[in-house]
């Protein structure tokens, strides 16, 4: 997940300067939203424990799995890479 963040973070400063600030709303937009509604995400095909959020405007989505006192953030994929969980 730290490398997830990190590339988040660089892609946003270094190559697409220019959407940084929006990203950084839109990716605290989906923490709120899935602190009101965790199974807001879409159920994975995959795995059904897994749930996928999409990052709005943005070539990321949250994947995560709802536990019985929190959530589980296991990945912020960047979707133009492979699936893995």
């Amino acid at each position: 997940m730290a490398r997830d963040i990190q590339w988040f973070r660089y892609y946003f400063t270094s190559v697409f300067p220019a959407g940084s600030e929006r990203a950084r709303a839109q990716l605290k937009a989906i923490q709120l939203t899935l602190a009101a509604n965790p199974y807001a995400g879409n159920q994975s095909d995959t795995r059904r424990d897994i749930r996928e959020l999409s990052v709005p405007r943005t070539p990321f989505t949250l994947i995560y799995r709802v536990m019985p006192t929190q959530i589980e953030i296991l990945r912020l994929r960047d979707t133009r890479q492979g699936t893995d969980y």
